[in-house]
């Protein structure tokens, strides 16, 4: 008499289709990380300087004063158009109302006037904010 032999069942997962998802994915990211980045061209002083430490789940407000004097802020819609003084009070008390204790950070080009940054400083203040950090590059070796 002849036995049967039973075949085992494969029990192999095909993982190609999801290579191929995932290299689909790759691609569309890599295309749109370069779109997403906005921002306004400025040269930050290098000076050594220790990183600050902020609250994981809060995102600071980064304002940014470019070598003609012109304020940048990155909350809110038109990120890269400069903002008049007024309105930069206006936004900047509004998330401190919406997010008390947000961090404020300002940026200014190397070429900006010393004035014009002190200026930005006291415009904060009386927009009720309590401690503004500034934001430098590490200088090259």
């Amino acid at each position: 008499m002849r036995q049967r032999i039973r075949k085992r069942p494969i029990a192999d997962i095909n993982v190609v289709p999801y290579i191929d998802v995932m290299l689909v994915l790759l691609v569309i990211f890599m295309i749109t990380t370069p779109l997403l980045s906005q921002g306004v061209k400025i040269d930050l002083p290098q000076v050594p300087s220790k990183p600050l430490q902020t609250e994981q789940n809060k995102e600071p407000v980064i304002i940014n004063v470019d070598a003609a004097g012109n304020f940048y802020i990155n909350y809110g819609e038109d990120q890269d158009k400069p903002i008049s003084s007024e309105d930069l009070a206006n936004r900047v008390n509004a998330l401190l109302k919406y997010q008390p204790g947000i961090p404020v950070l300002v940026g200014g080009d190397t070429n900006v006037p010393y004035g014009r940054v002190i200026g930005l400083m006291a415009l904060l203040q009386s927009a009720g904010v309590p401690s503004v950090g500034m934001i430098t590059e590490p200088p090259e070796n």
